[in-house]
C-alpha cells in the first residue's frame, strides 16, 4: 500500500481516529460524509470453519466482495487502522444466529471469541468524495440520510456454503453527469468500481426505489437517473440465505472508517 495525499482542505473533515473514538462512545449514526477522504470498510465476522467459505465467496464476487483485509483467527486488529478495534469502533453492528438477525448492538467485545475471522471489505461510501470533489452531488450526503440499498435478481457466483443475490446501492445522478460518475468510480475497483447498471430499476428486479431493503429512501432531484453499484451488503444477505450458525457485521451504512486514504485505491 503506497502512500497518498491526504484529503483536499475543501473537503477536510474529521479525522478517522476522531470517528472511531465518537463511535466506540456510543454513537450510532450511519457514517456516510464521515472523515472525508478516506477509506470505508464493511464488516463480515465468521468463526473460522466458515472463513474459508467468505473468502472464496469474496475471490469469486470481487464487485460487490472487494477483500480490503482479512484478520487472524480472535484478532479485532487491523491493517488499515492498526489502533482501531473492530469490537467497539463501528457505529452499529448486526448479530446473526442461522441466518436470523438477532440484535444490532453498538459493541460487540462480549461476543468476540478466539476462532473469530474478520473480514474488510471495501466500500462505496469511499468513493463518495472523488465524486463531489469531480462536481457529482452525493444525495444521500445532501439529505442526511442512509444510502438506499436494494436485493437484485442477479445471484452472486456460489462459493461452498455461501450463495445468494448481488445487493446494490443506489444514487440518483444527473442525467449530464452519469459519465462522470462511472469515470470515477471505474478508478477505484477496490471499492465496488464502476456501477452495475445505470436506469430502469426493474431491469435489476426492484419494484420501488422509495422501498430500500436497507437504508433509507433517497430523494431523487429533477432530471437525476438511479445509478447502481455493487454494494459491500451483498454478504449478509448471503448470511441470510445460507444461515451459519453464528456471524457479526456492520449494521447497513455504519461503517468501519479506516486511516488509508481513498487515494490509495484510485487507479491514474
Amino acid at each position: 500500500m503506497t502512500a497518498a495525499a491526504p484529503p483536499s482542505p475543501a473537503l477536510a473533515g474529521r479525522a478517522p481516529a476522531d470517528a472511531r473514538a465518537r463511535y466506540r462512545a456510543g454513537l450510532a449514526v450511519p457514517s456516510s460524509g464521515e472523515a472525508p477522504g478516506y477509506t470505508q470498510a464493511n464488516l463480515v465476522v465468521l468463526p473460522r470453519e466458515w472463513a474459508f467459505d467468505m473468502l472464496l465467496f469474496g475471490q469469486r464476487n470481487p464487485q460487490p466482495v472487494p477483500l480490503l483485509d482479512v484478520t487472524d483467527p480472535g484478532s479485532p486488529r487491523t491493517v488499515l487502522a492498526p489502533d482501531a478495534d473492530l469490537r467497539t469502533d463501528l457505529p452499529r453492528y448486526r448479530v446473526w444466529r442461522d441466518g436470523e438477525l438477532a440484535g444490532e448492538p453498538t459493541d460487540v467485545r462480549d461476543l468476540w471469541t478466539d476462532d473469530l475471522v474478520a473480514f474488510l471489505i471495501g466500500c462505496s461510501f469511499s468513493f463518495e468524495t472523488a465524486l463531489l470533489e469531480a462536481g457529482v452531488p452525493v444525495r444521500n450526503i445532501e439529505q442526511g440520510r442512509n444510502v438506499s440499498m436494494y436485493r437484485t435478481n442477479r445471484a452472486c457466483r456460489p462459493a461452498g456454503r455461501l450463495s445468494g443475490p448481488l445487493v446494490v446501492s443506489m444514487r440518483p445522478v444527473p442525467a449530464g453527469l452519469v459519465a462522470t460518475a462511472v469515470q470515477v468510480t471505474a478508478r477505484m475497483p477496490q471499492v465496488h468500481g464502476a456501477p452495475v447498471h445505470v436506469g430502469a430499476p426493474s431491469a435489476l428486479g426492484i419494484v420501488d426505489l422509495d422501498r430500500p431493503d436497507f437504508g433509507d429512501p433517497v430523494q431523487a432531484a429533477e432530471g437525476d437517473v438511479p445509478v447502481f453499484w455493487a454494494c459491500g451488503v451483498t454478504p449478509q444477505a448471503a448470511l441470510m440465505d445460507s444461515r451459519p450458525p453464528f456471524a457479526i457485521t456492520h449494521a447497513p451504512g455504519h461503517m468501519f472508517v479506516t486511516d488509508v486514504p481513498d487515494a490509495v485505491y484510485r487507479q491514474l
